[in-house]
C-alpha cells in the first residue's frame, strides 16, 4: 500500500534533512526522484547513494522563487522519467526573525516568496503533468508555526505557512476531481541541519515543548510524507497533517 513503484516524484529541499531522508525513502519504495536543492553537490551525493541502492535519480540545482527552475524541475521528470506522479515541495526557510517593526520588506518577501511563492511556481507547472497521468499527489511542507501556535518574532514564517494551508485547501477542491490529491505536512521540531538548536539549552527547551519530549528524526517525518504520496492516503486530500510530536496539544 505505500508501495511507490512505477512513480515519479519530485523532492525539494532534498540536499538535507526531511527533503533528503524523503528523497530515499521515496527510492527506497520504487519511484524514480528529480532531487532539487540549491546545492548542487549535495545533490549528486543523494543520486549517487540512491543509485548504489538500487534507485533512480536526478538532481537539479537552483533556487525555487524562480520560475524557469520550477519549471525546469517538471520537465526534467517528465523527460527523464516519463512523467510526474508526486510532489514533495519541501523547500523552506525560517528567515528573517524579530520584531515586526524591525523587519525589512526585502526580508519579508524573502521568506514569503520562499516558502509561499515557490508553491505557487510549483503548483503551476506540476499540476498540468500530474493531469497528463490522471491524477497525483501534491504536498507542501508547512507548520503548526502560524496554524496552532503563534511565536515571537516569526511573522513572515507564520504567514508563509499558514498561507500553505489555504493554498492546499484551494488546489484540493479545485483538482480533486481530476484526481489529483493536495495535502500540508506539518512536522514538529526536527534534527536537521537547519535546526536552531545552538545550546544544549536550547534542544532542551524546543525538545519540552512536545508532548513526546523530544525532537523528530528525519526519517520520521519522510515516513508521513510517504503516507501523503502512496496510495495507503488515497482518501485523505485538502488535509493539515501534523507530524509534530504532539507540539500543538502540549501545555506541559
Amino acid at each position: 500500500m505505500f508501495t511507490l513503484i512505477n512513480k515519479v516524484a519530485i523532492v525539494t529541499g532534498a540536499s538535507s534533512g526531511i527533503g533528503r531522508a524523503t528523497a530515499r525513502l521515496f527510492a527506497e519504495q520504487g519511484a524514480k526522484v528529480v532531487v532539487a536543492a540549491r546545492r548542487q553537490a549535495e545533490l549528486d551525493e543523494l543520486v549517487d547513494e540512491i543509485a548504489s541502492n538500487g534507485g533512480e535519480a536526478a538532481a537539479l540545482a537552483g533556487d525555487v522563487k524562480d520560475e524557469a527552475y520550477a519549471k525546469a524541475l517538471t520537465d526534467m521528470a517528465t523527460g527523464r522519467f516519463g512523467g510526474l506522479d508526486i510532489a514533495f515541495n519541501n523547500a523552506g526557510i525560517v528567515g528573517a526573525m524579530g520584531p515586526i517593526s524591525d523587519l525589512t520588506q526585502e526580508a519579508w518577501h524573502e521568506v514569503i516568496d520562499t516558502n509561499l511563492t515557490s508553491a505557487f511556481l510549483a503548483s503551476k507547472y506540476q499540476i498540468p503533468a500530474m493531469l497528463e497521468r490522471g491524477g497525483g499527489s501534491l504536498i507542501f511542507t508547512s507548520s503548526f508555526v502560524g496554524h496552532t501556535i503563534g511565536m515571537p518574532g516569526m511573522a513572515p514564517y507564520a504567514a508563509s505557512k499558514a498561507a500553505l494551508i489555504g493554498l492546499t485547501q484551494a488546489l484540493a477542491a479545485e483538482f480533486g476531481p481530476k484526481g489529483i490529491r493536495v495535502n500540508a505536512l506539518l512536522p514538529g521540531g526536527t534534527d536537521t541541519p537547519a535546526a536552531t538548536f545552538k545550546t544544549p539549552e536550547a534542544r532542551t527547551f524546543v525538545e519540552s515543548l512536545h508532548a513526546l519530549k523530544r525532537v523528530a528524526r528525519p526519517d520520521e517525518i519522510a515516513r508521513s510524507a510517504l503516507f501523503l504520496a502512496s496510495e495507503a492516503s488515497s482518501f485523505t486530500t485538502g488535509t493539515a497533517l501534523f507530524a509534530d510530536g504532539g507540539v500543538s496539544i502540549n501545555r506541559t
